[in-house]
């Protein structure tokens, strides 16, 4: 693979990471750059690590992640997602105090939801002519800036839908697992 088509694996690796982080600005309490550069680091180590776990299963499991992957995703992404809505939806009917900040285990599990796709990318490139180590690092820093950028776009959306941000995290979520599940189910 030359620089082009890393970068583009790369950044379309991303993406659902992007989003799952945009929701997660959204239901912080004015949150600061330092909570988004720690939600990047953690989603951007567990997006590099996956491809690497894919490429290590690529000659043992490769049809099995490749055939379940999609699955995996959406439960994840369905399970994470209903457990903002009813946060949400428990924090507008108790008008309790906002999150100044995410748990770990909770933005770990949400990188990892979003980083399933990224294994089923290692066992593909198991098989062909690549530097793993440099796509992963790759894959790792474009999600680190993405969520990082992510979570200071939710911070602005978050001001403009107050506390529907958890549900609307939580919607976005849901979404992501649906159009992974939709993608891999249309191939």
């Amino acid at each position: 693979m030359n620089f082009i088509s890393t970068m583009v694996l790369a950044l379309a690796m991303s993406t659902d990471a992007f989003a799952a982080s945009v929701g997660k600005g959204a239901a912080l309490q004015n949150p600061r750059i330092s909570e988004a550069l720690r939600t990047g680091i953690i989603f951007g180590v567990i997006e590099a690590i996956t491809p690497l776990i894919g490429w290590g299963l690529g000659s043992i499991a490769a049809e099995f992640v490749a055939d379940w992957d999609h699955w995996i995703a959406f439960g994840l992404l369905l399970g994470l997602g209903s457990l903002m809505i009813r946060n949400g939806l428990r924090a507008e009917k108790a008008e309790a105090t906002p999150v100044v900040r995410h748990s770990f285990w909770l933005l770990a599990a949400t990188g990892f939801a979003t980083s399933i796709d990224a294994m089923a990318v290692g066992v593909s490139l198991a098989f062909i002519d690549n530097n793993i180590l440099i796509t992963s690092a790759a894959i790792g820093l474009m999600t680190l800036l993405m969520v990082t950028l992510g979570v200071m776009i939710g911070r602005l959306v978050g001001k403009a839908v107050g506390k529907r941000a958890e549900i609307l995290g939580g919607l976005a979520l849901m979404g992501v697992g649906a159009t992974i599940l939709y993608e891999h189910l249309t191939m």
